[in-house]
Formats: C-alpha cells, sequence, structure tokens
C-alpha cells in the first residue's frame, strides 16, 4: 500500500515536464484544505463587532460596495469614501457579497475556498522552483510538504485576507524570472511561452500584488534587474520586453490612482494609511507592535470621531507628522522597536495570553524552528552557489524592510514561505547526504 501511495506520488515516469505530478500537488494540497474548512467549520466567523472579523476593514468596504455606498467606510459607519486598503481584494469581497450575502456563512465559504485555490496553486509552483534550482528530489518533497504541511495551509482556511493570492501571485512571479533567465531549462519541457509573454505575465502579476499587498515592491526592482541580466537573452530586446511590462504594471494601477486623485485630490497609487501607522508604531502604549487595527471600529471611540471629522486624508497626514514628530523626540526607543520587530519577523510575535500556554509555546517553536531552517538553507544555497541564490536572499533581505519600520505580525512572513520550505528541504537533504556517506565508505571498505 505504502509502496503505491510513493510511486502515486513520485510520478517520475511522467517526462521532464512533470505535468501530472503538477497537477497531483494542486488537487491534494486544494482537497486538503476544503476538507479543514468543511471540518473545522472555519466558515463560520465570530459576530463581535458586527462581523468585523470578517476580513476587518476590507470586509468593511466590501459591504459599503454591496451595499451601495462604494469603496468607503473602512471602521464603523458611514465616514465616506477611503482609500485605507488597496482594492483588489475587497472588490472581490464585495462580488461575493453580492452573490451569496454581506457576512454571510456562504459568503465566507466561498471566499475561504477562493484562497484555497490560490494556496494549492503554490503547490507546483515551489516544485518548479526547487527542480529548476536544486533537484527532482528535493522539488519533490517540497512540493508535498507545501500541499500537506498544516503550517502552509492556516492562511487560506483561517483568514479572510489577501495573504493566500499575494504569495501565489509571487511565487509565480519568482518561475517567470527563472525561465526569462534560462535556469534549470534543461530538466524542463520546452516552454511556450516567449519572453514577451513570459515578461507581460510579470508586469500584470507584480500590478495585482501591488493592489494586494504594496509592501512587496521593495522586490520588483531587484527582480527586474536580475531577469535583465540574462546571457540568454539580447540586452535591447530583454529591454523593450522589460518596458511593455512597466506599461501593464502602470495600466493596472491607473483606474485606481485616478479614482483617488478625483476623490481626494491626492497621488495615492496603492493605499493611504502609511501616516496612522507610522504613527501608531510609536506610540508608548503600544510599545511597539500595535495590535488590533490603527483606528478603532467603535462609533464612540475618540480616534474614529476624529477620523471622521478630518476626513482620511487629512488625518492620515496629521498622524504622520505626529509620527514623525515622536520618532525625532525618540531615536533610541525607534532603534530599539526596530530591533524587535526585526527579532519578531523571524523568531515569532508572541500573541495574546488567551491563547493557551501550550498552544503559543507549539506556534512559537514551529514559527522559529521554520525560520531557521529557511535561512540556515539559504545560506548553504548561497554558499554552493545554487542558481538564483542571490535573487533569493534579495527577497529575503527587502520584503520584511516595511514591517521591520512600522510592525510585524506572523502573517508577514507568509509571501516567503514557499522559499522557505525549499531551503528547509535542501538543508535537511544534504545533511541527511551528508550522514550517510561514512556508513557508504565503511561499507565499501569491507567489501574490499
Amino acid at each position: 500500500m505504502f509502496e503505491r501511495l510513493w510511486t502515486w506520488m513520485r510520478a517520475e515516469d511522467e517526462g521532464p515536464g512533470f505535468s501530472r505530478l503538477r497537477w497531483r500537488l494542486f488537487w491534494t494540497a486544494f482537497a486538503v484544505r476544503v476538507l479543514y474548512i468543511l471540518v473545522a467549520r472555519t466558515y463560520h466567523v465570530r459576530l463581535a463587532n458586527d462581523h468585523f472579523q470578517f476580513a476587518w476593514e476590507m470586509g468593511r468596504i466590501a459591504r459599503a460596495l454591496a451595499t451601495g455606498y462604494g469603496f468607503a467606510d473602512p471602521f464603523a459607519g458611514h465616514t465616506g469614501p477611503t482609500a485605507w486598503s488597496p482594492p483588489v481584494y475587497p472588490l472581490l469581497l464585495a462580488g461575493i457579497f453580492k452573490l451569496f450575502g454581506v457576512y454571510s456563512n456562504a459568503s465566507a465559504f466561498v471566499i475561504l475556498i477562493i484562497n484555497s485555490i490560490f494556496s494549492a496553486a503554490i503547490a507546483p509552483a515551489v516544485h518548479e522552483i526547487a527542480n529548476r534550482c536544486y533537484s527532482r528530489r528535493v522539488a519533490l518533497w517540497s512540493g508535498w510538504a507545501w500541499a500537506l504541511y498544516p503550517a502552509a495551509l492556516q492562511y487560506a482556511v483561517h483568514w479572510i485576507w489577501e495573504m493566500s493570492l499575494t504569495t501565489c501571485f509571487f511565487t509565480w512571479i519568482l518561475i517567470i524570472a527563472l525561465r526569462i533567465r534560462g535556469i534549470g531549462d534543461s530538466a524542463e519541457a520546452p516552454s511556450r511561452l516567449t519572453p514577451t509573454l513570459l515578461w507581460s505575465a510579470f508586469g500584470l502579476l507584480w500590478g495585482l500584488i501591488f493592489l494586494l499587498n504594496s509592501t512587496l515592491i521593495l522586490f520588483l526592482p531587484a527582480c527586474a534587474l536580475w531577469m535583465l541580466a540574462s546571457k540568454k537573452q539580447a540586452f535591447l530586446p530583454s529591454l523593450s520586453r522589460a518596458a511593455l511590462a512597466g506599461v501593464l504594471f502602470i495600466a493596472c494601477l491607473a483606474p485606481w490612482i485616478y479614482r483617488n486623485w478625483t476623490v481626494f485630490h491626492a497621488f495615492i497609487p496603492s493605499r493611504g494609511n502609511l501616516g496612522a501607522e507610522l504613527y501608531q508604531s510609536m506610540l508608548p502604549s503600544h510599545g511597539g507592535f500595535p495590535w488590533g487595527t490603527t483606528v478603532p471600529p467603535v462609533e464612540q471611540d475618540p480616534e474614529l470621531q476624529l477620523y471622521r471629522r478630518m476626513g482620511e486624508v487629512a488625518y492620515v497626514r496629521q498622524r504622520g507628522e505626529e509620527g514623525k514628530a515622536l520618532i525625532r523626540q525618540n531615536p533610541a526607543q525607534f532603534a530599539d522597536w526596530t530591533l524587535k520587530r526585526i527579532y519578531f519577523f523571524w523568531v515569532s510575535v508572541p500573541k495574546p495570553p488567551e491563547h493557551g500556554i501550550l498552544n503559543e509555546a507549539i506556534r512559537e517553536m514551529n514559527y522559529c524552528l521554520f525560520s531557521l531552517t529557511g535561512l540556515l538553507g539559504l545560506a548553504l544555497s548561497l554558499r554552493r552557489r545554487i542558481p538564483a541564490a542571490g535573487l533569493f536572499a534579495c527577497a529575503f533581505l527587502l520584503i520584511p524592510v516595511p514591517y521591520y519600520l512600522l510592525t510585524v505580525q506572523a502573517r508577514f512572513r507568509h509571501p516567503l514561505e514557499p522559499l522557505i520550505t525549499i531551503f528547509t528541504v535542501f538543508l535537511i537533504q544534504s545533511a541527511t547526504r551528508r550522514s550517510t556517506r561514512p556508513a557508504a565508505s565503511l561499507t565499501e571498505q569491507i567489501a574490499r
């Protein structure tokens, strides 16, 4: 039985494209996620604060869209137009609310299924990245690890938020980069996508990511420059294709930028809450780690009243100036909290005590161990000059920077977790092979 299961999981007789194996990875990952949603009934969202935990600010904006108030009202009551959150996920939620009801269990189930589709689509992407840069064995274990490991599916099945979509798009962008550079082409079936199509997909995916989670944009220039350095493609044609990708990227952003300019008379390319986040991150009462929302979603709260009275743009601008003033007054405090945020990004952000001491200890241990093995696997990849290891290192260096400076939560690491999975498998298999070499040598000596 186990031998048949192992043969089914390996599927090594399918040729260099591994197409059937990758479909197995996707459908298995998707089935596991859907089964968990059904068994754990995670589509039953808490009712506190008028369903605010149903996608938080994005859920409030989606409700306003679905009920005719437009892209507005991110907290409580009718506070007017907003750019507090990027538009893609609230628009997706609003469409689901229209079809299945506002804050209904059916809507929660549908959006979690959509999250699960994107989360499952990461499994074949992980397999391709590992197969191109490492080996078939690393690719096999990495793909199945993402498909089945509980920590990899948590944000798809528990969180009504953008993490699964963002992580999926980001992981496929890495595949586009590898294909442009031709890394691992000998181990893959010939691509039917031309460089022009790949660069076009690159621009469109980055446009979607920027309208989902703009913090990842720091990695875009490094990734594009790395792709332009390809020796397989002539520089000038590659530069023209990169320009096309840039045009498509801007085209994705243009409607949202235009809307914000006409509504707020301000240039807001993605989201407009940076100043408020900066202010909250410097409040002594928060200790550098704001919990909950920046503006409390309670009608009577003075902060919400100030937000409503001033309007979003003026409120964020004022809070941003106050946040900068706090940094100038307390540079040592800002530096201390930044170092703590760097530490907690990789080691795990403590949760409130009501989560339970044992559960919290297990969660932190798993989170920290995964970071450690991932970072060690990345270091080993750099040492052994694994193809694209430098690109992956840039992602690890650049993507966390905004979180180091403002706030940090465990979910912010999720876009890096497909790579962490690959690095962990590579590290473990490298250690396993090394530990078996002396035994093999001893066996050979005895045979002689």
